[in-house]
């Protein structure tokens, strides 16, 4: 497994596309893919491996792996509003948790953020266990608090700690999931011996 800060900018795809750099840019790991996107303006920690079993335990929505971000909105918000069932367009959702974050040791972003004098900003430690699109962005919009900065701090097991922009690392397999990642073993079954006095001869 492998551990990437994704940077503000780029896609969570080693391929460019509509004039965007992938992660070519920074990764050569042939044969390894995203276990879960971040969007294109999003930050932080992207999680990649070269096993299917393990990327599907990451993503699928059925294992519900719980993801944790930092977020920057617009405006104070009251967050136990932050508790309550939204209802989107595609369905309810839910944060699993909320927290109030008081200067998180964020890098500066290129390009930096809008920053409107009149309009206070505010940083929020958010999780949930779903992956819809653009779903926490969507959330804050409808609490009336904007994003303006969203990085993925956490994916399941797997941490960003202080990995910066464009930095990576390789990381051992929880036990959780290494029974995943081992490759599968196949019985061979003993060939039957011939009958005395069969003369037959198998179909290649």
């Amino acid at each position: 497994m492998v551990l990437f800060n994704k940077p503000y900018g780029v896609l969570s795809q080693f391929t460019d596309a509509d004039g965007h750099p992938g992660l070519a840019h920074h990764l050569s790991l042939p044969g390894f893919r995203a276990a879960g996107r971040l969007d294109r303006d999003s930050e932080g920690l992207l999680v990649l491996t070269d096993s299917g079993p393990l990327q599907a335990r990451i993503t699928e929505p059925r294992f519900r792996t719980l993801k944790t971000y930092w977020v920057q909105v617009e405006g104070s918000p009251d967050l136990t509003l932050w508790h309550k069932t939204l209802h989107l367009k595609d369905g309810p959702a839910k944060f699993v948790t909320v927290s109030p974050l008081t200067d998180p040791p964020v890098w500066p972003r290129t390009p930096p953020i809008r920053v409107r004098k009149a309009i206070p900003d505010s940083w929020v430690a958010v999780s949930i266990d779903e992956g819809r699109n653009r779903q926490i962005r969507r959330m804050t919009a409808a609490l009336g608090h904007p994003t303006l900065r969203l990085i993925r701090i956490q994916s399941g097991a797997f941490e960003l700690n202080d990995l910066q922009p464009g930095e990576h690392r390789a990381v051992e397999l929880p036990a959780s999931y290494q029974q995943l990642a081992a490759p599968s073993k196949t019985t061979s079954m003993p060939r039957p011996r011939p009958k005395r006095g069969d003369t037959r001869r198998g179909r290649s």
